[in-house]
C-alpha cells in the first residue's frame, strides 16, 4: 500500500509540473532543503513542517525535496540560525521572540501579557507591522516568510501547586535564551535558568531545574509531563513562530523556486494555525489525565503576576524602542475596537 501511495503521489508530481510552461520547468532544479526545528514531527510545529514539504514536492513536480529534522537533531534554536547564516542550513521555524539576538526588534513579541487571543496576534503579524519585521532579517542574511502558531506559555513545575503569584518564587525555571524571559522569570521571583531546548527534558528529569514554561502542546509532545507534576495555566506569552530561511539558500533559487516555496509556506501556515489551536485544548486535557495536576490563577491574582513584571516591559522598550512599541500597541488597538 505504501507503494502504491508513492507511485501515486509521483505520479501527481508528474503531472502538476507538466502543467508548467517549459520556462518555469527549467527554472526548477534538482535540489533538497534541511528543514531543522526543536519540536517533534506530531507537534503541529513538525506537522506543518511535513505540509509545507508535501507541498514543495507536490508544486515542484518532486524536484525539490525538504528534509525534515524534527527534535533539535541539528541543534538549538541559536545554533540553527547562526547555521543558516553560513548558508549549511536551509529553513527552520523558531519562536519570531528568539530573532531579538538579530533584529531588536522582535523582542515585542516576548511582551508578557501583550495579546489577549490569538486572532489577536494573528492580525498583528499578518499586517504591516509583522511583515515589517521580517523584512527586516535580509540585513543579517536571514529571509523571513511567515509566522506559525506555537500558543500561549503557561508555567510547569516538580514541587509545588502554582495558585498565586507569590507561589513562584524560589523555582528554579529553564528559559529560553532571551533577555526578556531571564528577566521576567527574575522579576516573578524564580531563578531563571536559561537552557537550549533539547537539554530540557533531561535537566528536568535529574531535577537539575525545578520547571519550565511551554505550550501544552509542547508538554505534551515532549512528554515533560513524566517529569513534572504540576502545570499552571498562566498564559504569560503568546508565541508567533517565525519561519525564516538562509539568504544564501533563498538568493540562489530561481524566481520560480521561490515562487513555489512561498506559495506553500503560506498554505502551510494557514492549515498548521488550525491544528495548532485546535491540539492545545486536547493536549491540556491529555496532560489532565496523565496525572498532571493543573491551575488556574484568579484574576486578582494575574494582575499581582502583570504588576510584577512592569518593570520588565519598561525595561524591554527602552531596548526595543519607544516607537516600535507604540506601533505594535497601536496595531492591537485596532483589532480589539
Amino acid at each position: 500500500m505504501k507503494l502504491v501511495r508513492t507511485l501515486f503521489a509521483a505520479a501527481a508530481a508528474t503531472a502538476v509540473m507538466a502543467l508548467l510552461p517549459l520556462s518555469a520547468q527549467a527554472q526548477v532544479k534538482e535540489r533538497t532543503v534541511k528543514f531543522a526545528f526543536q519540536n517533534p514531527k506530531e507537534h503541529p510545529q513538525g506537522m506543518g513542517a511535513q505540509k509545507f514539504a508535501d507541498l514543495v514536492a507536490q508544486k515542484s513536480g518532486g524536484k525539490i525535496t525538504v528534509k525534515l529534522f524534527p527534535g533539535g537533531t541539528l541543534g538549538g534554536d541559536v545554533q540553527t540560525v547562526s547555521a543558516m547564516q553560513g548558508g549549511t542550513i536551509e529553513m527552520t521555524v523558531l519562536n519570531a521572540g528568539i530573532l531579538q539576538s538579530q533584529v531588536k526588534e522582535f523582542a515585542v513579541y516576548d511582551f508578557p501579557f501583550l495579546f489577549n487571543n490569538a486572532q489577536e496576534a494573528d492580525a498583528v503579524t499578518d499586517g504591516p507591522f509583522g511583515k515589517g519585521l521580517l523584512q527586516k532579517l535580509e540585513a543579517k542574511n536571514l529571509v523571513g516568510l511567515n509566522y506559525w502558531d506555537l500558543g500561549f506559555r503557561h508555567l510547569s513545575n516538580s514541587r509545588r501547586a502554582i495558585n498565586k503569584a507569590d507561589d513562584i518564587a524560589g523555582l528554579k525555571i529553564r528559559v529560553i535564551q532571551s533577555p526578556i524571559y531571564i528577566d521576567l522569570f527574575n522579576a516573578l521571583g524564580a531563578n531563571a535558568t536559561p537552557m537550549p531546548f533539547p537539554e530540557v527534558y533531561p535537566a528536568l528529569e535529574q531535577k537539575a531545574i525545578d520547571g519550565q514554561e511551554n505550550p501544552a502542546t509542547v508538554i505534551r509532545a515532549n512528554k515533560f509531563n513524566e517529569v513534572q507534576k504540576h502545570l499552571a495555566l498562566t498564559k504569560h506569552i503568546y508565541n508567533p513562530q517565525a519561519v525564516i530561511a538562509s539568504k544564501k539558500f533563498w538568493d540562489s533559487l530561481s524566481a520560480e523556486e521561490k515562487k513555489i516555496l512561498t506559495e506553500a509556506v503560506d498554505a502551510a501556515t494557514t492549515y498548521q494555525r488550525g491544528i495548532s489551536r485546535t491540539q492545545a485544548d486536547q493536549a491540556l486535557d491529555e496532560l489532565k489525565k496523565s496525572g498532571m495536576q493543573v491551575t488556574e490563577l484568579p484574576a486578582a491574582e494575574v494582575e499581582k503576576l502583570r504588576a510584577k513584571v512592569k518593570p520588565v516591559i519598561d525595561k524591554q522598550t527602552a531596548v526595543v524602542g519607544a516607537d516600535t512599541v507604540k506601533a505594535l500597541n497601536a496595531e492591537i488597538a485596532k483589532v480589539r475596537k
